[in-house]
């Protein structure tokens, strides 16, 4: 039975990984289906702070206000699609994502649902730093939380703590930027290694 869900429709779920008990891990193709997965760990001792702050007489839910209407959030999940993302961007996206089924530490790697997930959080991203078009840094970024939890490690590599983000980092600081042109190709905006993230070499 297929059951109609409203428009706009999010599903955000939470793991703890300290209560197992009477719980099950999500198989493989479910977790599939979520674009992003987010390790938030401990706040900063600052951080908490504030929280206790914040908290001392109502908590914070309680004076939330709306920020846009329905309509409004659609009207911005439209514009974000329209986000340039060049051939060469998206090329850069593909190469990461295969590496990630030919990793030798790798069982199952990413599906294609992962480079969908990394394409359209690219452009989210690019459009809240307030760019019409995506670059490597916004994929870079983001590979880790979009394709982390995706993929399933080899037993052997399992037993000798091999984690899958550690996985992810080590295919971005590998796979190469060079003729990367993300407002096209032969653009003023070509970026370069050294551009991106990687150590300057000026005044070398």
């Amino acid at each position: 039975i297929t059951y109609p869900m409203p428009d706009p429709f999010l599903v955000i779920a939470t793991q703890n990984p300290i209560e197992y008990e009477g719980t099950f891990a999500l198989p493989e193709a479910q977790l599939d289906r979520f674009m992003i997965r987010l390790r938030l760990g401990y706040p900063q001792p600052i951080e908490e702070i504030v929280i206790l702050d914040e908290q001392k007489r109502i908590h914070p839910l309680e004076d939330l206000d709306e920020v846009l209407g329905v309509e409004e959030l659609r009207e911005m999940q439209a514009s974000v699609r329209e986000i340039y993302v060049d051939p060469t961007v998206s090329d850069y996206i593909v190469r990461l994502v295969d590496a990630t089924r030919h990793h030798p530490d790798v069982y199952l790697g990413a599906s294609p649902r992962g480079s969908i997930a990394l394409y359209r959080s690219g452009q989210a991203l690019a459009g809240l730093l307030g760019r019409d078009y995506v670059i490597p840094d916004d994929i870079k970024a983001l590979a880790e939380p979009t394709l982390a939890h995706r993929l399933i490690i080899k037993t052997s590599s399992s037993i000798h703590d091999v984690q899958s983000g550690q996985v992810v980092r080590e295919i971005v600081a590998a796979t190469a930027i060079d003729g990367i042109h993300p407002t096209g190709t032969g653009g003023p905006t070509e970026l370069r290694r050294s551009e991106v993230g990687a150590p300057s070499t000026k005044g070398a």
